[in-house]
Parts: structure tokens; C-alpha cells; sequence
């Protein structure tokens, strides 16, 4: 299984102080071993789970690419922000 980042993610990791930034990036490498704390959202957003790593979380999907199963970190934000920021970018996505 491979983690693919986001643009955004990128950004957003290299927004924060190193401390959180090391947590996050370790976050990410358990990622691959599902062994993280994951749990799958719902309603409109249905399809996508959410990494939770303290204050902060990255919103990703399941991806089936040839044999390989990949994992795109698609938006990462502070956990306030992350569910009601992503639903709207979501959704502009799907008027375009």
C-alpha cells in the first residue's frame, strides 16, 4: 500500500511547528499499516475517512490503482475546520 500527499496536505504540514509537523508526518507512515486512528465519514462525504492525529486530522480515501492499493491524503487541516472545509470543497468540486 502506498500514502500519496496532497498539494495541500504538503502545505499544511509545512504550515505547522515542528513538534506536530513530526507527528503528523509519523501519522502518515502508520497510514499505510491502518493501524492509525481511522474511522470512515459519513453522509455527503461518504467514501472518505478521516486520520486523526490530535488536534489535527487529513481526510483520505481507498484507491485500487492497477494491483496496487493506494491511499491519497486529499485535505489536512485543524480538526475545527476539517469536516465542514472539506464538505465545501467537496462539493464545488462536484458543481464543476
Amino acid at each position: 500500500m502506498k500514502v500519496e500527499v496532497e498539494r495541500q496536505v504538503a502545505r499544511f504540514i509545512r504550515s505547522l511547528p515542528p513538534e506536530p509537523r513530526h507527528a503528523v508526518r509519523e501519522a502518515l507512515r502508520t497510514l499505510e499499516r491502518e493501524s492509525s486512528d481511522i474511522r470512515a465519514l459519513e453522509g455527503e462525504l461518504s467514501g472518505f475517512y478521516r486520520l486523526r492525529i490530535g488536534r489535527y486530522r487529513v481526510i483520505f480515501y481507498y484507491l485500487l490503482r492497477g494491483n496496487t492499493r493506494v491511499i491519497p491524503c486529499v485535505y489536512a487541516n485543524h480538526r475545527h475546520l476539517i469536516c465542514e472545509v472539506f464538505a465545501h470543497v467537496f462539493n464545488r468540486l462536484l458543481d464543476k
